[in-house]
């Protein structure tokens, strides 16, 4: 990948994005991506969590973009629901369906619920058929509530290191498509 113009946030979801997981190759290949780091991954506080995306935010020298994956898109979307979308844009990748007691784990039920509000930046919301963590149907009602636009992953899982995408190829040329939007 070619540097990107807007700053990047790389914004994991519930137990860091391992080595493998795409999140972590992009930001090895691109080391001006800047991930945000969280006290607990494994055993998520909201406010926590949320103060910290919020510090990383004030810290870009211009709105970032936020690439999150799985339980961090609620995150973004409680940021936004808060603050506003002062963002160059999100990508949202395998957004975690937080009000589901069915789809997510107690560690994720301090999110709730999923804020539905409207972005006011550009989005785009990656959903996997087959995701164990959201029926495709909720991934679309969320992009439709957030005004982002949903991209169909077809069936391949939670779109993690599971998935086998490696570098994720597809998931990068969505990043430079938001990362070139005005």
């Amino acid at each position: 990948m070619r540097p990107l113009r807007p700053p990047v946030l790389i914004v994991p979801g519930l137990g860091n994005s391992g080595p493998e997981h795409w999140q972590t190759r992009w930001q090895q290949q691109n080391p001006d991506f800047i991930r945000v780091e969280q006290a607990d991954w494994d055993q998520p506080d909201f406010t926590d969590w949320l103060n910290r995306l919020d510090a990383a935010i004030r810290a870009c020298p211009t709105p970032p973009l936020v690439v999150a994956h799985s339980l961090a898109c609620s995150l973004v979307a409680h940021w936004i629901a808060r603050h506003g979308g002062n963002l160059h844009g999100a990508l949202l990748v395998a957004p975690a369906d937080i009000d589901s007691d069915s789809h997510t784990p107690p560690e994720t039920h301090g999110f709730r619920p999923m804020p539905l509000a409207r972005f006011g930046c550009p989005a785009i919301v990656v959903a996997s058929r087959d995701d164990p963590y959201v029926d495709f149907g909720r991934a679309q009602h969320f992009a439709r509530c957030w005004g982002a636009r949903l991209v169909d992953a077809g069936a391949c899982g939670h779109i993690n290191s599971s998935s086998g995408l490696g570098d994720w190829p597809f998931g990068a040329a969505l990043l430079a498509e938001l990362a070139t939007t005005e």
